[in-house]
């Protein structure tokens, strides 16, 4: 009997395979900023070993007419990711719209370390190599000119898929089955619409519908435990229409923060020259007015939604801000201190004091 060829001795591909990298193929088409390989095989349910394996084969047989392979994977740092591969020419650029965007970049740092954040940073290798040899010298330590440094952010590099199913969400008008983890840890699963996505000290928010509570609400996205695309019973993905009314401004004007309330008046009274100067630069999203108390000092007078926020930033300037009004929150405050100066009067330092 004839021994086998090598062709034959082959694994031979089987459906489960053929599905796979269909399926492969038709995500990387929806993830134009690429796909890492941890999260490929999690949700494909194979080894990295057989990712290379279908890799290899897409390389030889899925080419372009030049014979240019369609699919293409690069690193960025210790991260191995996967994308279809973009043939089109990069657009002219001046040194000025790339230092631009490295700025943008900066002030984009949360997203270091996720899909969109990879795509900041191929934009800027792209737009950066089309800078003419006799300008890029202006483009030196650029990296080091142009800084953020935002107030302890979170890292997101691990919410890669949900924030891609979320921008996909965003962007093709899905609908979302969302597993949200409260602050204390309790759960509920929300269909969700979703709006906006939002930056806000250091986090990410997004900001839609949930079919839940019947109203619009924010999710922490690093809260977010589980998200998938809501799809038919046909397989087709349950879109929705985009509210021509909606405005996620009107969702923070007036507010401290993210937590929203009932608009309420409050008075504050600065007790010092460089916090009035802090105060006066600052954009509070709502009608302010300043104005001189009785007793001499400069007082703010603003209307502001929801208390909690307001009510942790004022005991981070106390001494230098009290409530006047409403009582409520004066008392509020009054209450946390109080608390505060207890623990440091009766509790000695444990380990971990420098000694």
């Amino acid at each position: 009997m004839a021994s086998k060829s090598p062709v034959e001795k082959r694994r031979k591909p089987t459906y489960g395979a053929a599905t796979r990298l269909a399926r492969l193929v038709y995500e990387l088409r929806e993830r134009s900023h690429g796909w890492s390989f941890e999260a490929i095989c999690e949700e494909l349910g194979i080894s990295e070993r057989t990712l290379n394996r279908y890799l290899k084969a897409c390389r030889e047989e899925l080419v372009d007419r030049r014979g240019n392979p369609l699919i293409e994977s690069s690193h960025h740092g210790e991260r191995r990711m996967l994308r279809l591969a973009d043939r089109r020419p990069a657009p002219n650029s001046t040194d000025y719209e790339v230092l631009a965007l490295l700025f943008t970049r900066r002030l984009a740092r949360v997203l270091e370390g996720t899909g969109l954040g990879l795509v900041n940073e191929d934009l800027w290798d792209k737009l950066r190599d089309r800078i003419p040899t006799s300008q890029r010298h202006r483009l030196d330590h650029a990296e080091r000119k142009f800084f953020s440094v935002p107030f302890l952010p979170k890292n997101y590099a691990r919410k890669e898929g949900e924030l891609d199913t979320i921008v996909r969400g965003l962007i093709d008008q899905i609908r979302l089955e969302v597993d949200y983890r409260g602050l204390m840890g309790e759960g509920k699963v929300h269909e969700f619409r979703p709006y906006s996505l939002v930056e806000h000290r250091g986090g990410l928010y997004v900001l839609g519908h949930s079919s839940l509570y019947r109203k619009v609400i924010w999710m922490a996205v690093d809260r977010i435990r589980s998200v998938r695309t809501k799809r038919s019973p046909d397989g087709e993905w349950l879109r929705f229409d985009y509210p021509k009314t909606f405005d996620p401004e009107r969702h923070t004007r007036g507010t401290f923060g993210l937590v929203a309330g009932e608009p309420t008046r409050v008075v504050l009274a600065i007790n010092n020259e460089q916090t009035e100067a802090y105060l006066r630069e600052r954009d509070f999203r709502s009608p302010r007015r300043f104005f001189q108390a009785d007793d001499g000092r400069t007082c703010l007078e603003v209307k502001v939604r929801g208390m909690e926020e307001l009510a942790n930033w004022v005991m981070a300037t106390t001494p230098w801000v009290e409530v006047l009004e409403p009582a409520e929150l004066r008392d509020a405050v009054a209450e946390r201190i109080e608390a505060g100066r207890r623990v440091y009067r009766t509790r000695k330092p444990g380990r971990g004091a420098s000694g």
